[in-house]
């Protein structure tokens, strides 16, 4: 019955009614059944035998379906990608001919300018980070070198040294030890001296720990009410009023008017962006535990005559050692292959002794078993308990390259001047500094710290210092021999389709190659006499027959 007020009549019926008619649609049900299992219909799919134990060519049989089967999946995950991609393009284009009608016109001329530009230098490659890194050193009147205290050598860059001696306007240059927490007292108190005598050096520990105004303002407040403070945690920044205080005092003594611009550069993952934020007391750049995350220069103002710009890591030349490449160049640079030949290198530097009381593992005979008993550890582990060796080399070489593991590199017995120096620049280097109160500032920083005894830390042996690209025309052409490997590749994927032996013979190999793609196991003799070959694949019936 149509009820009035309304445009459609009601669907619902009372209970009785429902439940009868789910019981005859039952009825019915059973009743067809019934009838096809008097007729002998059965809808059950009938089950593939398969290839019996028996055939004859069994192995290449199966081989040839397995092969099917995966280009056939292929094939069908090939089309859902490029349906995918073709849905994916026309969204796109929806959306960009809907913005453009409705943006003014000055809007759309401004946004494809910038998108032209964004086009024409792409923020990851090598040329726009040079040009951001001596975009920050022509800015600086001084340019503070951040190194690791761990192999403070290591990291220095004498071409970034060089360019900035050679700028005009009178530009100075500091040495910046961070991470001084992680290496003895005694090594830390000689790399001052070492260093100290060609440029200013200021001992640093960068807080790990900065968050908002609200937080640092109540950590400040429970620090001051917490009679035992742990001065060596994370959260505690150690230099930071002997670094201001000397910059403030350098202007006062260069009676500048202006404000001084103090530019922060070194290698990758040197803790110049944790520099800043430790100065400033909030996150003003973006940090984190992978390298190069800071893609661009960036100015932050910490008073009215002081501004740090921030700036990206310096680009490593490929002509230094395996250790120096592997420590300090960029995470995209990286390849996926070259972890595990990155930290081979590492390992086979380090004392064996030592590895193994660090991380508390057996005996190893190379770097391989030392990842695979590492992995182990840590439980990274593939499918069929095989140790993923990839994820445990990134991991130990993270440890390597952030602010976890102690080593430190032994100082030389005489510090030589490098050929760009002379003593003219050193005193020149040295000049309108207040090097008597940062001496002060350097041994009250030396005493709040807590140092690892140097029992528990790594001896390193440096490499020196490391080489470095500033400019556009040093950085290195591609290989020809990879375009030529690449090349052969392609030709071998458009040869026509293989035998069936040779199919067999690949699949015989994938699925090893997958299963051990991360480990590396030595070879074994294998016993392939003319006997084994060829009895292997012959039947014999009288096995089973007698």
């Amino acid at each position: 019955m149509k009820r009035p007020k309304l445009k459609k009549a009601s669907k619902r019926v009372s209970c009785g009614k429902r439940y009868k008619i789910q019981k005859k649609v039952r009825e019915h049900n059973k009743k067809l059944r019934r009838e096809a299992k008097k007729k002998g219909v059965k809808k059950r799919p009938k089950k593939d035998p398969g290839v019996p134990n028996s055939a004859p060519f069994r192995e290449e049989v199966l081989r040839e379906a397995e092969q099917r089967r995966l280009q056939i999946e292929e094939q069908i995950e090939k089309k859902r990608q490029t349906k995918i991609e073709e849905r994916a393009k026309k969204r796109k284009a929806d959306t960009e001919a809907k913005s453009k009608e409705a943006e003014p016109k000055s809007k759309k001329a401004r946004k494809d300018k910038n998108l032209r530009k964004e086009r024409a230098m792409n923020r990851n490659s090598k040329q726009h980070l040079c040009a951001e890194l001596n975009k920050v050193i022509d800015k600086s009147d001084v340019v503070i070198e951040v190194l690791d205290a761990r192999d403070p050598m290591g990291y220095r860059c004498p071409q970034l040294e060089k360019a900035v001696l050679q700028q005009e306007g009178n530009k100075k240059l500091l040495l910046l030890l961070n991470k001084i927490d992680l290496v003895p007292k005694e090594n830390v108190e000689k790399w001052i001296q070492c260093l100290g005598k060609e440029f200013p050096v200021v001992a640093f520990k960068a807080s790990m720990q900065m968050q908002d105004k609200t937080v640092q303002a109540k950590k400040r407040r429970l620090a001051a009410s917490n009679e035992l403070l742990n001065l060596g945690r994370a959260a505690v920044c150690f230099g930071s009023s002997s670094l201001t205080e000397l910059l403030t005092n350098y202007t006062t003594n260069t009676q500048r008017e202006d404000v001084l611009r103090v530019g922060v550069v070194g290698f990758p993952n040197v803790g110049k962006s944790s520099v800043i934020n430790s100065l400033k007391g909030v996150v003003a750049c973006p940090v984190g535990a992978t390298r190069g995350i800071t893609k661009s220069m960036q100015e932050v103002c910490i008073s009215k005559t002081l501004k740090l710009i921030d700036s990206p890591g310096v680009i490593v030349s490929r002509s230094n050692p395996a250790t120096s490449i592997a420590l300090r160049c960029l995470q995209e640079e990286e390849g996926h292959e070259s972890v595990i030949e990155d930290v081979t290198t590492l390992i086979n530097q380090c004392d064996k002794t030592q590895i193994i009381l660090q991380y508390t593992i057996a005996d190893y005979r190379n770097p391989l078993e030392f990842l695979m008993l590492f992995a182990k550890k840590r439980g990274f582990l593939n499918k069929g308990g095989v140790p993923d060796t990839q994820r445990a080399a990134s991991t130990f070489l993270s440890h390597w390259t952030g602010a976890k593991l102690s080593y430190h590199s032994k100082v030389p017995e005489e510090c030589t001047f490098p050929s760009y120096l002379s003593d003219t620049v050193v005193t020149e280097m040295k000049r309108s500094w207040d090097l008597i109160k940062l001496k002060v500032g350097n041994e009250e920083v030396l005493k709040g710290i807590k140092f690892p005894s140097p029992a528990r830390s790594l001896s390193f042996t440096s490499n020196g210092p490391t080489a470095g690209l500033l400019t556009v025309a040093e950085i290195p052409v591609e290989n020809p021999a990879a375009a030529a490997t690449e090349e052969v590749v392609e030709q071998n994927e458009n040869k026509p389709e293989q035998s069936v032996q040779d199919l067999s013979e690949m699949l015989q190999k994938k699925p090893l190659s997958e299963t051990m793609s991360h480990v590396l196991v030595p070879s074994v003799p294998v016993d392939i006499s003319l006997t084994t070959a060829v009895t292997d694949d012959i039947y014999d019936f009288n096995t089973d027959f007698n």
